[in-house]
């Protein structure tokens, strides 16, 4: 059932095909991709959105130059519309089984966790749902989930403000790691105490809050380190490539045959498995956020231990 509040009382009066409008436009994100995907004129499906968003008594979209944006109504909608799209799949084939799982999910997470542990399992999770289409989403520092940026999200940091569903998912572990080139000819003795500012490779200032940047600065104590970066896929390349020493993520740098000079930094952090609370029943939702477990519960130790 379709509810949405507003101070305008809705006419009840909805068309299913405005619904498939709603969607496609919501999925496109633009008139024109919607209109395409539907092989429809751009007059039609401006047309019925106008009209569905005046049965509904509230804007559904927000009209902006680089295309529609859904409101808070529309995006309360979307499940509800999502569900009668799959039984009108289901009623017209002749299925008798539950509806495939489809639409898009937006998920954040760090771009470690994106390109070395989601990406190379997204391909089965694409064979087994290939109507369910991700958003990923990694610039998580502005990712904020209370704000609707993204439907759940696969972070290391524990959200304290929100309408949102928790689970520690497992442990994300640091070290600091040095190439064997730059061990051979830089360093005599793999003592920490001996390592020089301009040995460090660590982040920018802007991303000073960061665990590693600060245990990075109580080492540096203002002094310029060798590089300072804004990635961190920037910092794995620059320690393999034997421009100095890293804090790095076991997992990524065990990837790249690193030296791990020192496991115990005491900055592991919690991966934390956030979802938008209202989502957490979505066949969607759901068969992502069981992506996203069975990813971290397979990689356990390799993400925690060095």
């Amino acid at each position: 059932m379709i509810s949405v509040s507003g101070k305008k009382e809705a006419d009840g009066n909805i068309v299913w095909d405005d619904l498939r409008i709603f969607l496609a436009i919501s999925r496109e994100g633009t008139l024109s991709g919607a209109a395409k995907h539907l092989r429809l004129g751009l007059a039609t499906v401006s047309r019925r959105i106008e009209r569905l968003e005046a049965s509904i008594g509230r804007p559904l979209f927000l009209r902006q130059q680089t295309g529609y944006r859904l409101t808070e109504d529309g995006a309360a909608m979307v499940e509800s519309a999502e569900e009668m799209e799959a039984a009108a799949r289901s009623l017209a084939s002749g299925m008798t089984e539950s509806p495939e799982v489809s639409g898009r999910v937006r998920l954040a997470t760090a771009e470690n966790l994106a390109t070395g542990l989601i990406l190379p399992e997204l391909p089965k999770f694409r064979a087994k749902y290939p109507q369910l289409s991700i958003d990923l989403v990694t610039d998580i520092a502005t990712v904020n989930l209370h704000r609707r940026d993204a439907d759940l999200a696969l972070r290391m940091v524990k959200p304290d403000r929100g309408h949102v569903t928790l689970q520690r998912l497992g442990t994300l572990g640091y070290g600091l790691y040095v190439s064997d080139s730059y061990m051979t000819h830089r360093m005599s003795n793999p003592d920490t105490a001996d390592f020089d500012a301009d040995d460090f490779i660590t982040w920018s200032e802007a991303q000073a809050y960061l665990p590693a940047a600060q245990w990075m600065e109580s080492r540096l104590q203002g002094r310029a380190p060798a590089l300072s970066t804004t990635s961190l896929g920037t910092q794995l390349a620059a320690c393999a490539d034997g421009v100095g020493i890293a804090i790095l993520p076991h997992f990524l740098a065990r990837s790249k045959g690193l030296l791990c000079i020192d496991s115990q930094l005491g900055i592991d952090q919690a991966i934390w498995l956030v979802t938008q609370s209202d989502l957490v029943h979505s066949r969607r939702i759901q068969a992502v956020a069981e992506f996203c477990r069975d990813i971290v519960y397979q990689h356990r130790d390799t993400l925690a231990e060095a």
